[in-house]
């Protein structure tokens, strides 16, 4: 069986979703940069083991990272899931983990990488908005998509009830692209494409049924 870290910095709604759909994996840990995240008093009720490596503890990003990487192999996972975590990781950590590191963006990446991607959005007046489970490369918010599931973006929308469409959609994609990775059901090919085996295509297609 598989084993997962989720690494988290506030509610970790997702991390939420990823324990409540019991995937085929171990939750080994969930790791917080922030000792007074809310998720972690939730991954404890579930029995889950927590940790926190604080950033503010640590005089540059990279040292963070180091401390963060030595505190995730303690658990010896074979991914590890960003799940709302707040930081932008280094170029080191993220070519150690190349390839088992995951994460949820809230847009249709390439779209909208970065912060405020709803506002972002609606500002441009865009009809389709939605959310990328992606590997994580050195390039910030573009690494090979796993899965996505798309919205429509209504003429009487906020950025509030955008929003909330998004992360209900997220809440559902997210443990579909881990139950994948779980059962070796996808892989990253030469060309750092990913391939869903069981459906003998590339998972980039893959978005919201109700829009197809």
């Amino acid at each position: 069986m598989k084993s997962i870290v989720i690494l988290i910095s506030g509610r970790g709604s997702n991390m939420q979703a990823l324990l409540k759909a019991k995937l085929p994996c171990r939750i080994a840990a969930v790791i917080s940069n922030k000792t007074d995240a809310e998720g972690l008093e939730f991954a404890r009720k579930h029995g889950i083991q927590t940790a926190v490596v604080s950033h503010r503890d640590y005089s540059d990003r990279a040292s963070f990272d180091a401390a963060l990487a030595q505190t995730i192999d303690g658990f010896q996972p074979d991914y590890v899931i960003l799940a709302g975590f707040m930081r932008i990781l280094t170029e080191g950590f993220v070519k150690r983990y190349y390839g088992k590191l995951v994460n949820i963006h809230p847009s249709l990446l390439p779209a909208y990488g970065g912060l405020d991607t709803h506002a972002r959005a609606l500002h441009d007046g865009v009809k389709i908005h939605g959310c990328t489970v992606h590997f994580v490369t050195p390039d910030l918010d573009h690494g090979p998509i796993i899965i996505q599931a798309a919205v429509p973006v209504l003429s009487h929308d906020t950025e509030k009830t955008l929003a909330a469409r998004v992360l209900n959609e997220e809440h559902r994609i997210y443990p579909q692209a881990i139950r994948w990775l779980c059962e070796n059901q996808i892989e990253l090919d030469a060309n750092g494409r990913v391939v869903l085996h069981r459906h003998k295509q590339s998972a980039h297609s893959l978005i919201s049924p109700g829009l197809e």
